[in-house]
Parts: C-alpha cells; sequence; structure tokens
C-alpha cells in the first residue's frame, strides 16, 4: 500500500519528541503521547484535514510537521476549550494544554502543592494511600501479608 507521491514507509516516526510505531493508525498513535487522548487526536486530525485510519507510517513529512505545529500550539489552534487538559491553571489563570515532559512536571507539582497544604488529598498522597475515595479494606494493600499461616493453624 503506497500513497501518491510516497515511496516509502517508515516504522519510526517522531513527534512531539517521542517515537511512534509507523504501523498504527494515526489517531491511536498520537494518543501514545503523554497528554494526548484519542478525541483530542481526532480533532487535530479533523483540523489538518488527515483520514484517522491512515497508517502513520505513510504520511509525508509535511503532514507530520502540520501536525507536530498544531499538537505543540493547541491553544493557538481553534480546537475547543474543553479539550484542554489545564483549564484555568492555578498560576496563570488561563486554558492551558501541556504534553509531555510539561505535564509529567506540572502534575508532580501539584501534588507537591497539596502535601505542602497539608491538604486531605496531599496526606493520602504522602502516605501512599488510595487517594480519590476507594475502599482500602481489602485492595490496595502493601508490605506484609495479611493471611494465616499453616503451621500455626495445624499446631
Amino acid at each position: 500500500m503506497v500513497r501518491k507521491g510516497m515511496s516509502e514507509f517508515r516504522h519510526i516516526v517522531r513527534i512531539a519528541g517521542i517515537d511512534l510505531d509507523g504501523a498504527t493508525g494515526v489517531a491511536y498513535a498520537l494518543s501514545r503521547i503523554r497528554g494526548i487522548n484519542i478525541p483530542l487526536a481526532y480533532a487535530v486530525l479533523r483540523k489538518v484535514n488527515i483520514k484517522p485510519e491512515t497508517r502513520l507510517g505513510f504520511l509525508t513529512e509535511t503532514e507530520i510537521e502540520k501536525i507536530e505545529s498544531v499538537v505543540r500550539n493547541l491553544v493557538k489552534s481553534d480546537l475547543p476549550i474543553w479539550l484542554r487538559n489545564r483549564r484555568k491553571d492555578l498560576e496563570t489563570g488561563r486554558d492551558i494544554h501541556l504534553i509531555g515532559s510539561d505535564l509529567e512536571l506540572q502534575i508532580k507539582s501539584d501534588i507537591d502543592r497539596l502535601k505542602t497544604l497539608r491538604s486531605w488529598r496531599g496526606y493520602r498522597h504522602a502516605y501512599g494511600l488510595r487517594v480519590r475515595g476507594q475502599k482500602t479494606r481489602t485492595s490496595g494493600r502493601t508490605g506484609k501479608v495479611m493471611g494465616v499461616k499453616k503451621k500455626a493453624v495445624q499446631a
């Protein structure tokens, strides 16, 4: 399957500093970038007029550059605000979208802020417990075994 004007297939394509598999569809390959989910990937592809089921390895260099420019500047592209991952950011007050290592660093700083505030969520993060209200009676056990030893029962 060779597209018009394309002579070779690339097995690895680098977008936004991440190596992506060329054999996967463009939408699902973009979702491998941290901070981009599948609905956002479809919106980006709709913006640059690329079919989502196209294999990433068959894209031309100009199409990849278009995708990367939209992914890096999601705020400047006319995508809906509800697709962004940092709406009304605490520090800037603006709607922004972070991807890759920027997103990881921001999440880490948010957790550190919760810990210094000594909020309940910060306490749960600090002690390695479940944060979102899950039950902890049976699941999420770490450390020593919570069972009965066979020898103790027989004796």
